[in-house]
């Protein structure tokens, strides 16, 4: 009897080292954004923004160990190496200018949010693209994927919220950010009371 791998095996030779390639490459994003939410928990620590931080950097490091879990399932190996390069270059990236050669910009909070913004929703044109793989191999829990693409959505409308505040804060001090509202995207999100927040520097 054909084991789950042959049975859901790409007819394309090329499909599962190409699989192991696309999901490596959003593990090592995946771990340069759980490296770059921690960061920015700790320097907003004490502030108003502090608990929304942590909040998101467990979900974070969660939706990473998730992935970990389907490429597990999938028998795809994690290459940590590569990982371990994204984590580096964002490290690097804190040494981007920023309108302030030593002390930290609010410019900072804005960049570091939009580049967090956009890993968010790479993450979430992964969980989509997985929930289509989904439907020719059973070894992924379609459920299971749907519910980590409603929580990417989340994230970005918490993330859009706090990206504003940042804009006010840095670009148009004295002015009050306009709270996000989603969007919607094929499905009616959730509405969430959403809360004002100011930044600190």
């Amino acid at each position: 009897m054909p084991s789950d791998h042959q049975r859901f095996r790409s007819p394309f030779p090329d499909a599962d080292r190409l699989l192991r390639i696309y999901l490596n490459d959003h593990y090592a994003g995946s771990s340069a954004g759980d490296a770059l939410v921690r960061r920015m928990a700790r320097v907003h620590d004490r502030g108003p923004t502090g608990p929304r931080l942590r909040a998101l950097a467990e979900e974070i490091a969660e939706d990473r160990e998730s992935l970990v879990g389907i490429m597990t399932a999938l028998g795809v190996p994690v290459m940590r190496a590569r990982a371990l390069v994204m984590r580096c270059a964002e490290k690097v990236g804190r040494a981007k200018l920023n309108g302030r050669l030593v002390s930290r910009s609010p410019l900072s909070d804005l960049l570091e949010l939009e580049s967090l913004r956009l890993g968010v929703e790479g993450k979430l044109a992964l969980w989509r693209s997985l929930s289509e793989i989904a439907r020719g191999d059973t070894r992924i829990d379609a459920e299971a994927v749907h519910h980590l693409a409603d929580r990417a959505e989340r994230q970005i409308d918490q993330l859009e919220d706090l990206r504003l505040a940042a804009v006010a804060m840095a670009l148009a001090p004295g002015a009050r950010p306009t709270p996000h509202r989603p969007v919607d995207a094929g499905r009616q999100r959730s509405h969430r009371p959403r809360v004002k927040v100011r930044w600190v520097s």
